[in-house]
């Protein structure tokens, strides 16, 4: 993540991608005296629940480090519109030129806690979990998943490395269910890996077809209809955990919760998130909305 918030940095300012006679934020160093301090505060524009802010922390100290940042509310809160929350202090130059980059990190990440917390709440009363998946902004996947696990939510595998999901594709590919996880599972023993093996299921025969299957952890049941989900939950009898996917929304959730599965893998949650508005705001600025 660190590298990612320097990466961020080396876009904004030019540094080391781009043949430029001068590099940096000239707006700021053309307008503001080098001596210049001041103090800013982040305000929501909107109800959310908030995260990014220790992401904030860290991107003002790596390109303000003389910079003092205070944290007003906690990653995980749920923020009204007009709260400040944090505050940050330092040089005018060096304030402005992280401001884009943190209320970046910042909106996209509020955006997708709230849209997990959404769905969390929509599961209340129920022992369903909410799953993230691998449909994230490229680059970006561990400041989204972050941002999840702050909405409430629980991060399916981080990539193709720490867990082993076979899905229709590798099946089609393998021959036969049977084939491709009796092929992971030997692959699993064969490197001494230690991880999970999880397969995905299109219909009730797959099911009975992994269910013959040994290694499993997780049975993904993948486009059921709610009323086919229960069918599968009651066959599997609590051997293997399960998981919904497939078009899932917070709105739609609900029945295969209560069909009985133990995680629904939702896409939406990070491709269809929308940024919360956030600002920062100098310290006279505020002081004029208050006015």
């Amino acid at each position: 993540m660190q590298q990612l918030i320097e990466l961020a940095f080396a876009e904004d300012l030019g540094r080391g991608l781009v043949a430029v006679q001068m590099q940096g934020d000239h707006t700021s160093a053309s307008s503001i005296p080098a001596e210049v301090w001041d103090s800013a505060g982040f305000m929501m524009k909107e109800s959310c629940v908030l995260s990014g802010l220790e992401v904030a922390r860290r991107v003002f100290a790596f390109g303000a480090p003389e910079a003092e940042f205070e944290e007003l509310a906690r990653d995980g809160d749920a923020v009204a519109a007009g709260d400040i929350v944090a505050r940050v202090k330092g040089p005018g130059r060096s304030l402005l030129t992280c401001e884009r980059i943190a209320l970046n990190f910042m909106q996209r990440m509020s955006g997708i806690a709230t849209n997990t917390a959404r769905a969390v709440q929509a599961l209340e009363g129920t022992k369903t979990r909410v799953l993230d998946t691998r449909k994230t902004t490229p680059g970006l996947r561990a400041f989204e998943k972050l941002a999840v696990l702050h909405g409430g939510g629980v991060n399916h595998r981080m990539g193709l490395y720490d867990a082993i999901m076979i899905k229709d594709n590798h099946v089609d590919y393998a021959g036969s269910l049977r084939a491709a996880v009796e092929n992971a599972a030997a692959y699993i023993d064969q490197h001494d890996l230690g991880i999970d093996l999880i397969v995905e299921v299109r219909d009730l025969t797959e099911v009975e077809e992994a269910l013959c299957c040994t290694g499993i952890r997780r049975l993904l049941l993948d486009n059921f209809s709610p009323a086919l989900t229960g069918q599968a939950v009651e066959l599997i009898g609590g051997r293997i955990e399960t998981e919904s996917s497939g078009g899932l929304t917070p709105e739609n959730i609900r029945p295969y919760a209560e069909a009985g599965v133990d995680f629904v893998s939702l896409g939406f949650i990070t491709h269809s998130a929308r940024n919360m508005d956030i600002s920062l705001l100098s310290d006279k600025a505020l002081k004029s909305r208050h006015a």
